[in-house]
């Protein structure tokens, strides 16, 4: 997965979480849709992690 990608998935990521925080404080939402906003999130932030090719800082 390119860097340009993962970037991208991450930033999807805490845009899900952060539109369901926001629709959470805004609507009445169930438990269910609440959970699923910020699953959903942080699954896409797992995969942007693992799969993503960033380099560290000592590169030997």
């Amino acid at each position: 997965m390119t860097k340009k990608k993962s970037l991208m998935l991450l930033s999807m990521g805490l845009l899900v979480i952060v539109l369901g925080q926001i629709f959470s404080h805004y609507i009445a939402l169930p438990d269910l849709a609440k959970g699923a906003f910020t699953g959903i999130g942080i699954g896409i932030l797992l995969v942007a992690l693992t799969f993503g090719k960033f380099k560290s800082a000592h590169s030997n």
